[in-house]
């Protein structure tokens, strides 16, 4: 797998089309980490880390409605293995005027862009979600 942050995002818009209540993905660390930014910004219900179905480790990704509809309207990833996207901290897009959040790796950690902001800090555009 080339991209597995790329993956686990199509895997949530899958599974959200289809109305799943959890969704699993292989697990790695900076998984967890976009994960605890899409959880503490209330897109997700939460995540915990089990054990495949092979005996790989994997997470567990338990997705969150409102009205029967998905929370997550629009995930798209921006930095990609091919094009990676480096931002400055005055840079760092606004998703439909701070509605949304953009996911931003740092050198401080994974962060959602009003923390980043707030840090000083600019790095690698992850992925923007409304």
């Amino acid at each position: 797998m080339n991209d597995p942050i790329g993956d686990m995002l199509t895997r949530i818009r899958n599974a959200q089309m289809r109305g799943k209540s959890t969704v699993s993905t292989p697990a790695s660390k900076l998984r967890g980490w976009v994960l605890d930014v899409l959880a503490d910004e209330g897109y997700i219900r939460g995540y915990e880390n089990t054990t495949g179905e092979n005996g790989h480790p994997a997470i567990e990704i338990s997705l969150k409605y409102y009205e029967g509809t998905p929370v997550i309207r629009e995930l798209k990833r921006v930095s990609k293995p091919g094009r990676r996207v480096y931002m400055g901290v005055n840079d760092i897009p606004q998703v439909r005027q701070g509605l949304g959040v953009s996911i931003v790796s740092t050198p401080k950690g994974v962060m959602s862009d009003a923390n980043a902001r707030s840090n000083n800090v600019g790095g690698e555009v992850l992925c923007t979600v409304f």
